[in-house]
């Protein structure tokens, strides 16, 4: 315990934790329960984001923590180096099975970034299992966010989010445009050859890197955080794939934020008519009851173990982590046995409906994009042009203070960067998968009056 006088102390921090704004500590939550967070003002905020994606069955279920509390009883932790234990043999089995067996293996992390991390040292692996060892090297996508430690973050194109770390940052990654529509499609170019344009983009960089040089391409089904919910142009995935097999590299989907349901199918690929080679997926996948990701991988990774190293040379200390596995599982299994994907499908169309109805003619409001229940508003200072909001005004952050004010007591979640990664503001919506259709009108009103007040504060209106 800390010593008395030290309480007493006038110059002591209002909190230990290092804050994301180190002056002033974040809102207190001490309770959780649905859709609603308790803080400690006594103030019941609610939670249409989930943080960024994840409370995707909302919180405090107590079929979860019952699960956990069980496993506890039975097995905390053992190394996964070696020893295995049933709820992760349970769980990757889950996981295979979702993908219908077009991925045969999983391995359980404990983050997004952490599965990143472990995706780009199985495509190097896999190259050296082929006994084709020049293959070093990734494409990723501008304006992109894969994670932050450092090879994630390698991995991420948002400008902005790198450049105080860039020195540290690995130099055998390139960038090539990601598929924004809203920001790059030209008014004159149909979707197909907006498509075809960017596989050429590709197809270039392969063969300027060198392409017996590139072990992966690598992007977001949908993208998340950075861009705001960017759903691909019809046929994208597929070309860029065909460009990925064209040249003998693999094609990694990142579904950190996008997958396990979220956009209305288990794996967000199912509706792009792909299937990538490496997959990740994390938030989703727990629903925020324990820290946990996955990496899945097709047949012919296991089959190139079989025949090089037959070792990942990767893993960590609490890897597949019995009491995160119990706690995913059962999130699963509640997703499953209450058909909550299809809920999302339904309500997410409602919210995408119900915000294009209330906001789509606002001034202020350049799109409204999204798939299942994810969901981002983009805020422009003039439509016709697309031009963003100065950066300095904060815009983003500046909505959501105005939703945690009182009268509103609504999280949303703010983002930037969608134009060349330092300019843009956007709002991301993505609530519960169990979300009902009274809770969505009360998010699509509140989410309006907020926009609506906060413009007509700044004499915007």
């Amino acid at each position: 315990m800390c010593r008395t006088d030290l309480d007493e102390k006038e110059d002591m921090p209002s909190s230990f934790l290092l804050q994301p704004n180190i002056s002033k500590a974040n809102p207190l939550v001490v309770r959780a329960e649905g859709n609603y967070m308790h803080l400690d003002t006594g103030q019941l905020v609610f939670d249409a984001t989930g943080g960024p994606a994840v409370a995707c069955i909302g919180h405090g279920d107590p079929r979860v923590r019952n699960a956990v509390a069980k496993q506890m009883d039975q097995l905390s932790f053992c190394h996964s180096l070696y020893w295995s234990n049933q709820p992760a043999e349970m769980l990757a089995k889950e996981l295979v099975c979702s993908t219908g067996h077009r991925l045969t293996r999983a391995v359980i992390y404990g983050s997004g970034s952490e599965a990143v991390e472990a995706a780009m040292k199985l495509a190097r692996q896999h190259y050296l299992n082929l006994s084709q060892s020049t293959r070093t090297k990734f494409i990723a996508r501008r304006g992109s966010f894969h994670g932050t430690t450092l090879g994630a973050l390698a991995l991420t194109g948002h400008a902005k989010v790198r450049q105080e770390f860039e020195p540290l940052l690995a130099s055998n990654i390139t960038f090539i445009s990601a598929c924004n529509p809203y920001r790059d499609q030209e008014e004159d170019e149909s979707s197909e050859d907006y498509v075809a344009r960017l596989a050429k983009e590709l197809d270039d960089e392969f063969c300027h890197v060198g392409k017996e040089k590139v072990c992966a391409f690598i992007a977001e089904t949908v993208a998340g955080s950075s861009l705001g919910c960017v759903p691909a142009a019809p046929g994208y995935f597929r070309a860029m794939k065909a460009v990925c097999e064209k040249h003998g590299a693999l094609l990694i989907l990142d579904e950190v934020i996008c997958g396990m349901g979220r956009t209305g199918t288990v794996h967000a690929w199912e509706q792009e008519d792909v299937v990538p080679d490496i997959q990740v997926v994390a938030k989703g996948l727990g629903g925020g009851y324990a820290p946990i990701s996955a990496l899945l991988m097709g047949q012919t990774l296991v089959d190139a173990f079989q025949v090089g190293a037959r070792f990942f040379n990767h893993g960590h200390t609490y890897q597949a982590h019995s009491v995160a596995c119990a706690a995913a599982l059962e999130v699963q299994n509640i997703i499953k046995s209450e058909d909550l994907v299809q809920n999302v499908i339904a309500m997410g169309k409602l919210l995408g409906d119900g915000l294009k109805a209330n906001l789509s003619k606002h001034p202020y409001v350049g799109d409204i994009r999204g798939r299942g229940l994810l969901w981002a508003i983009e805020f422009v200072q003039e439509k016709a042009s697309r031009q963003p909001f100065p950066t300095e005004d904060k815009i983003a952050m500046s909505i959501r203070q105005v939703g945690l004010q009182y009268r509103h007591s609504i999280s949303l979640q703010p983002g930037g960067g969608s134009l060349k990664s330092f300019q843009g503001d956007h709002i991301i919506l993505a609530p519960a998968y169990n979300v009902t259709r009274k809770d969505i009108e009360l998010i699509v009103s509140k989410t309006t009056e907020v926009i609506t007040e906060f413009f007509a504060g700044k004499g915007l209106a």
